[in-house]
This record gives structure tokens, sequence and C-alpha cells, in this order.
């Protein structure tokens, strides 16, 4: 015996991709920080947008529809029909960012909320229906949540089966079968759904191309569909037949739930305010222990650690100064309130602005991992944990650019490759940055790299034979056969045995860096030196064991 579908509602935005690309760019224009408050920012009515992936029309607004824009459009057709029409690439994290806080504004008011996909969700209408009174009671909540929200044209749609709701909510109000107690509601009474359901176009519940084999078969509604007997859907169709023939008759799920209410997201960020305001740093990091033993607490019963810390302060003024922290491990309390000690010693400070202090501490973990990948192995590094531990400890009281260590960095001299990292400072950019040592530098050296890098490139003389000295021609050629290398007053001079062909390094010459070349030489006593050519003198950048 077939199942019957539950009553259930859905919420639906129309449009949401290009209101959620409006709010965003609105957030970048105004600066505002909508995600922290658990809400969005409003956004001017849209006029003709058009959100772009593959070269087609992904999303428009009722504007540029009104010209004729219409989504799975190519993107030249679409500005042929509307040539005032702005376009924007379509960015689908997008999407479920900004529907994020919408989500969780209703689970405040519904539990068991179902997303299915941004702009569109789904939950169980019984309970909501109970607890409001009534269907369109329940439906009116939720529109009033979506105005506070400044959700335009939002709408709800409550049906017997997900299908038969979500359709219900884009219907309208003159569909048979529909009954509207109130602006954007839409509702079809119980076991009515599938006579609701039966003009409408087959593609409707069907994929692409299962629509045209129904199409060919002279299949067009659904009511024509759901008149055939569900065995004789399956033997010819299989599962997907039997997929949309259950849609097209409004009958509940072969097995399980239609509606698969989502996990919602634990809150991991911790903050704490202060009155009256906070000016010292010491004062500040002894405030916020409990405050950073909170956070790790939460994440430990998430089974999780904290690779990345985002610290947020906020004075009196409502001046705010954020930043990102990395750890290489995982950080602990001392470790979070050493960076919250640290950031506040380089707030700036603005001696007209005035301000008491810091009135606000938020700590956001922005990179997190498994508990389990650091963990201590069956032969663990013991060694190592005690060397970190004491290093940090004299960092603490030194600060945070006390202890550190060396890192290569981009760069085409040697010594603009090698960059002070603080301690505990996840080493290295992120891959692909202009900072990063790896990807193409013109006029790097190749491997083998110098064992010495002199910090100042010392004075270097070379000369040929006749003691002429050796210069580089406009052929980007040296001008004689090298003889003689000394490099400063005394540090070496020798007889050069063998030399490379010099290569360029031209950069930034439109600021008026000059040319410079690079040679490599070799001496009679087995000593290699490179040099660096610039405006006509040459200097000894490194040396070669």
């Amino acid at each position: 015996m077939t199942p019957a579908a539950e009553r259930t509602m859905v919420l639906w935005i129309p449009d949401w991709p290009v209101l959620a690309h409006l709010r965003e760019h609105e957030h970048e224009r105004t600066g505002s920080d909508a995600r922290s408050e658990g809400t969005v920012p409003a956004a001017a009515p849209p006029g003709p947008i058009a959100l772009i992936s593959q070269r087609r029309v992904s999303a428009c607004s009722p504007a540029a529809r009104a010209e004729g824009v219409r989504i799975g459009l190519r993107e030249r057709e679409a500005r042929m029909r509307c040539p005032d029409l702005e376009v924007s690439p379509h960015d689908p994290e997008v999407d479920e960012r900004r529907f994020a806080p919408v989500l969780a504004a209703l689970e405040r008011l519904v539990p068991s909320i179902d997303p299915l996909r941004p702009g569109l969700c789904a939950m169980r209408g019984r309970g909501p229906a109970r607890y409001y009174g009534g269907e369109a009671e329940a439906a009116s909540a939720l529109l009033d949540l979506a105005a506070e929200l400044q959700l335009p044209g939002a709408r709800v749609g409550i049906a017997d089966g997900l299908f038969a709701a979500e359709q219900a909510a884009r219907a309208a109000v003159t569909d048979p079968g529909v009954s509207s107690p109130g602006e954007g509601v839409r509702i079809v009474a119980t076991d009515a759904s599938a006579p609701f359901l039966s003009p409408l176009p087959v593609a409707r519940a069907a994929s692409p191309a299962f629509a045209e084999v129904l199409h060919g078969l002279g299949i067009r509604t659904l009511g024509a569909f759901s008149a055939l007997p569900e065995d004789a859907v399956r033997q010819r169709f299989g599962a997907e037949g039997v997929a949309v023939h259950r849609r097209a008759t409004a009958a509940g799920p072969a097995h399980g739930a239609e509606i698969r209410p989502r996990t919602p997201a634990r809150e991991l960020a911790v903050e704490i305010g202060f009155e009256p305001p906070i000016d010292t740093s010491e004062q500040l990091a002894f405030a916020c222990v409990s405050t950073a033993e909170q956070l790790l607490a939460g994440l430990a019963e998430e089974r999780l650690v904290c690779t990345s810390l985002r610290v947020e302060l906020t004075d009196d003024t409502g001046a705010r100064h954020e930043r990102v922290w990395t750890h290489p491990r995982r950080f602990t309390a001392p470790d979070a309130v050493n960076r919250i000690r640290w950031q506040l010693d380089a707030f700036p400070r603005d001696p007209e602005r005035g301000g008491a202090g810091i009135a606000r501490v938020r700590l956001t973990p922005t990179l997190t991992d498994r508990a389990a990948a650091h963990e201590s192995g069956l032969w663990n590094t013991e060694p190592d944990e005690r060397v970190h531990h004491h290093l940090s400890r004299v960092q603490s009281r030194l600060g945070h650019t006390g202890v550190g260590t060396a890192e290569l960095s981009g760069g085409r001299l040697l010594a603009a490759r090698q960059r002070f990292v603080p301690w505990a400072t996840a080493q290295g950019r992120r891959r692909g940055s202009r900072a990063s040592s790896a990807g193409p530098w013109p006029g790097a050296v190749p491997g083998p790299q110098p064992s010495a890098v002199f910090p100042e490139p010392l004075p270097a003389e070379l000369v040929d034979a006749a003691g002429t000295p050796v210069g580089i021609d406009a052929d980007d050629l040296l001008t004689g056969r090298p003889a003689q290398l000394r490099v400063g007053d005394t540090r070496a001079r020798g007889a050069v045995s063998d030399w490379s062909l010099p290569w360029a390094i031209r950069e930034r010459w439109w600021e008026g860096a000059p040319e410079r070349f690079r040679l490599q030489v070799q001496l009679a006593d087995g000593d290699a030196w490179l040099l660096l050519h610039e405006r006509g003198r040459w200097l000894a950048e490194g040396r070669y064991d």
C-alpha cells in the first residue's frame, strides 16, 4: 500500500542568487559585517541584473525578465534583449553563505529545517500548525520573519508532500486548487494535491531528458503520467520513472522520509564585553583567560582543534581591529591569550579619536582540524614539544616578534628571499601568492643556492688579462674575458678559471629601477662566487663552498 504524504511547508525566496549577489556587494560597499550578527543587510530593489555561469544566464531579476531575459539564455542574446542589463558572474558560494543566517533565524522560529538549496527550504507542517493554531497562522509567522530579514517576495507553500508544497509556493492565486488566506501564502487542501498537480507540465517533476521521452510518448502533463499504474511505470522506466510518478500522484516516498532536517551548525565563536573598557594589554589578557578556555572547551566537545584564530578587538568608540592568527600545531588557551595581548599592543591608536579602551573581544576559529590528527603517536615527539613550550614561554615575555625563524620567500635577489617569521606562526603564505617561494621568478638563481649570502652585497672588481674592467655590453654579454676577481679589500682575490653567461634581471622599470645582471664565476683555487652587476659596478651577492 502506498504511504500517504505528510503535510509539508516550503519557504521560497524568489531570485535568491540575485538577492545574495546584491547583498554581497552591499557588504563590500558599507564594510558592515552582517555575518557576525546573524542577519543580512537590506538591498535596494534590483534593476535588470543577470548572473552568468558558463556563458548562460543562471539567475536574473524581475526587471530583467520584463525585458525578455530568461534563465538558460546565452549571455549575448540576453544583452541584445536588454541593453541596460548588468551582468555579473554567478558565485554559488555566495548563495550558500548568505543563506546561512536566514536558516539560523528560521531554526529559532521553527525547528527541523531541511535546506533544499539556497533560497528554498522545507519543514514538516504538522508541528508548526499545531503550535501557531493552524497552517495559515504558521505560514504568516514565517512571512513575518521573512519581512524582518528583508526578504522581498518570500512565499510559503503548504501541501501534501515536498514536491506539491514547492509547486504550491510557485503557484498563482488564480490557479485551481490553491487557496491564499494571506499575501504570499499558498495552501493546497489535504488530499487535494494530486488534482492540483494534474495540469502541470511533466517537465516540472522530471529531468529534461526524461521529460523529452515522455513527450515522445504523448504524455505532457503530470495528470496523464499519474494515470499510469506504478508497476507498469517501474517495469518500463525504472527508479527514475517511479520517483516522477510519486511526485505526480503526491504520494509519500517508498521508504524513509522526504524531510531530512539538517543538524544546526554550532556557533563556536565566543565573545566577552567589558564595562568599563580595558586599556592595558596585561589586564585584557587576564580578563580573556576564561573566554579562551571556553572556546577550546567547545571545540573539544566537537572533537576539534583550532589551527587558525580570528581575534576581533572593538574599542568603546566603535573602532574594530581584526586579525587572523595561525598556529603550526594547535591553539591552547595561553596561545590564544597571547595573541589577544600582542594584538592590543599593535592596536592603532589615534590620540584625537579618544576612547577609554577595549569594550568587546570576539574569538572565532577560522580553521579547525580533527583532534585525532593532532594526538601524539606511539613514538611521540616529546623533545620537540619541550622546545616549542620553552620558546613559546620566551616569546610570551619578549613579545610576538621576540622569537622567530627564517624562511624562504619569493624574490630575485638572495637577500630579499629571506623572511623572518615569528615563532608559533604557520610557515609560508598562500600558495600562488606573490610572496611564495614557489612559482616563476625570472632572473632568479637556479639551484643549488650559494651557501653564504651577504646581508649587504660586497664590492667586487672583475678585470680581464690586461687589467681592463669587464662590464656588460648592449647585447647583454661580457665586454671581455674575465681573468681576475677581487672581492672587497682582502677577502678574496684570485684568477678566474670559468664563468657563466650573464643573465638579466629587469623589474619595475616603470619606477626607474636599474637593470641588473648576474654572473657566476669560479676561481682557480676552487671558490665560486655569485656576482651582481648594477649601475656599471660589480657586487658579490653570495659565495659557493
